[in-house]
């Protein structure tokens, strides 16, 4: 006997194995097991088994939980005062030389205290939740020194344990220079490669780093990326948002999980993405945000058959995002994908970007019973609308959360 049994549904399987637009799967059901899915089909098809629970769906759809796949959401403060700097002029280079950007988050954040840093968090965390995801990336790099990322890590380590979503921590230490450190450039990256990392190996999944000229560099880069290799960490890259330091072949290089914005990133570079096996994490609401003209390479990626996933890069700065359905919306009107494209891409490959495709992702037997009903006609709708409220209800591990 299964213990819920989830019928007269239609289900967004974003299964490929499912030969249909979606994956999906009309008059279905979905048996659930000790937190995971155990089939999926026809409603037909299970017609006669039991369960201890059977719930009526009434026509809605069932969609893999929602993976948000790269967010800054712990910090302290704002910048709305950059906001107005931007639509008076200053671009966010100038701003962030100036000394404003991630240095004045940096700031804040480095004089919060533990629970207030869960606190601020955990709200924003919350309103990404009820948007429908059910597994989120949160990196450091807003404490630059090793007290504050460990702070920071150990926040996102107590949300994942006090909230019901999946919690992926990253360390972005090399995220930007430390004033303290300005003119000792080697210095900083020789504290964090020798230092940092080690200490923070325990309690982040992978290692993120920002090349860009206003960043570091791509050697600087490599350094902390073959130190992530020898502590078995798994890499990730903001790679050509701004300019193109050739950061995508460099991921590519390491077999990173992903290289994300990509905004200038040209064809050499997608391709070493395809050979490697990588996503590319598009980010619209930081193109939204900075006003940007210049689009990620979609014909490139659908050339190459790189895989796309769709993230809200919640931060403070470049991507104040709390909807994660806005992000599905303006994926489609502003970088045109597809509606399944985008949907993919904060499911399927939302977790391939993770390296949790086997987990989760899609509402396939064997994967974990994160799943969203949403009261919509279609699919496409969730799309359509321009930040969609979220889900009706929202599973996570078997459970109604």
């Amino acid at each position: 006997m299964w213990d819920r049994l989830l019928t007269d549904c239609n289900i967004a399987t974003m299964d490929p194995a499912v030969p249909a637009p979606f994956g999906a799967i009309e008059d279905g059901a979905v048996a659930i097991q000790d937190s995971r899915i155990v089939r999926v089909g026809r409603r037909v098809e299970m017609a006669g088994m039991q369960a201890q629970s059977i719930e009526s769906l009434g026509g809605a759809w069932v969609t893999p939980g929602l993976v948000d796949c790269h967010t800054h959401l712990v910090f302290e403060g704002n910048r709305a005062g950059e906001f107005e700097q931007r639509l008076n002029g200053a671009s966010y280079e100038a701003i962030a030389r100036a000394g404003g950007g991630i240095a004045s988050t940096v700031k804040a954040t480095r004089s919060a205290s533990a629970g207030e840093l869960i606190a601020s968090a955990r709200a924003r965390l919350q309103a990404l939740m009820r948007g429908g995801v059910t597994t989120i990336e949160i990196k450091s790099g807003y404490g630059l020194d090793t007290a504050s990322e460990l702070r920071m890590l150990n926040a996102v380590k107590a949300l994942g344990a006090s909230e019901p979503v999946r919690v992926v921590p990253t360390l972005l230490a090399l995220h930007a220079l430390p004033p303290e450190y300005k003119d000792r450039r080697d210095e900083y990256l020789r504290l964090v490669v020798d230092e940092m990392l080690p200490v923070a190996a325990g309690l982040a999944q992978a290692v993120d780093a920002f090349c860009e000229g206003i960043g570091f560099t791509p050697e600087e880069v490599r350094a902390l990326f073959d130190a992530a290799e020898r502590a078995g960490l798994r890499v990730k890259l903001h790679a050509e948002q701004l300019s193109n330091l050739n950061g995508a072949a460099l991921a590519a290089e390491f077999g990173a999980l992903s290289a994300d914005h990509l905004e200038h990133a040209d064809e050499a570079g997608v391709e070493a993405m395809a050979r490697a096996g990588m996503v590319a994490v598009l980010l619209p609401g930081a193109f939204y945000a900075l006003s940007e003209t210049r689009k990620p390479p979609v014909e490139l990626l659908r050339k190459h058959r790189v895989p796309m996933a769709v993230a809200t890069d919640c931060n403070p700065g470049t991507s104040p995002v709390l909807s994660p359905t806005l992000m599905l919306s303006m994926a489609c009107t502003l970088f045109r994908l597809t509606p399944e494209e985008a949907l993919a891409g904060m499911t399927r490959e939302g977790a391939r970007a993770l390296g949790l495709q086997d987990e989760i992702g899609t509402v396939s037997a064997g994967k974990a019973a994160d799943l969203c009903i949403w009261r919509v006609s279609r699919p496409a709708e969730l799309c359509y609308w321009i930040g969609l409220p979220g889900p009706e209800r929202r599973i996570v591990a078997g459970v109604d959360s």
